[in-house]
């Protein structure tokens, strides 16, 4: 039985798709775990907890542990993506291209841990794939084409997968390059597939940052593919991106 559920927060939809498990409890404590994300990584909300770390009034020691994490994993990508990725994009601290995968990927294992071992997680685009989506029946996620509005670019197939998109299409050329302090402009978009949601969605981030330098970086990367559309619309994909339907000319 496929149940569902949709939730405003952290400024996007979240939605969850569950095929098995305790529905109702398992997406209530998901749901509740979201909201105090927000109300901790906000920096749209002065009183949050990194609001308030940032402007100086707390020190990590007063945060709660979880900040401490997510900070530390911000370090972990900017080293892996050799600065691509930065915890204060605009000069503040914004660890946002890290929260969302990171608790998108926490709200899943919630589920996980209530009996639902088939659901998947989405939040504005971002991707939790847990099972399958039927016994025998593989997830399929679309990549929506980010010069085309209403037409894929690629649907990426598969079970127990993390599927991230970074690029123009939601919000401009909001991403910048941390070398040069101005907007990333060589794609158009790129998707990432790997595991765990809260490194391929960080990886996202610095990959589209990269531009056209993601397609090495990321084939060094294990476990970990990718899927691109260029500024001018032409692709690209790794070696190690999964099965995929290329829809885009």
């Amino acid at each position: 039985m496929t149940r569902r559920h949709a939730e405003h927060v952290m400024g996007t939809v979240f939605s969850f798709d569950v095929r098995d498990g305790d529905f109702e409890h398992a997406v209530a404590e998901a749901v509740d775990w979201l909201h105090h994300v927000d109300e901790t990584f906000s920096t749209y909300r002065p009183e949050s907890v990194v609001s308030r770390l940032d402007r100086g009034e707390l020190t990590l020691a007063d945060c709660p542990p979880e900040v401490a994490e997510v900070l530390r994993l911000c370090d972990d990508v900017s080293r892996a993506s050799h600065g691509y990725f930065t915890s204060h994009p605009d000069g503040r601290l914004d660890p946002s291209a890290v929260v969302k995968g990171w608790a998108i990927e926490r709200a899943s294992r919630i589920l996980t841990r209530a009996g639902a071992v088939n659901h998947c997680v989405n939040g504005g685009g971002d991707v939790q794939l847990t099972g399958s989506a039927a016994p025998g029946s593989p997830w399929r996620v679309g990549i929506a084409h980010p010069l085309r509005p209403g037409e894929l670019a690629a649907v990426v197939t598969g079970r127990d997968l993390a599927v991230a998109t970074s690029g123009t299409a939601e919000r401009g050329a909001h991403i910048l390059d941390p070398h040069t302090h101005r907007p990333a402009t060589a794609l158009a978009s790129i998707t990432l597939v790997g595991k765990s949601l809260t490194l391929t969605d960080a990886y996202a981030t610095a990959a589209f940052a990269m531009g056209h330098a993601a397609r090495d970086w990321v084939e060094e990367l294990e476990g970990f593919g990718a899927f691109a559309v260029t500024a001018f619309g032409a692709t690209w994909h790794t070696g190690d991106f999964p099965e995929l339907a290329i829809l885009a000319d």
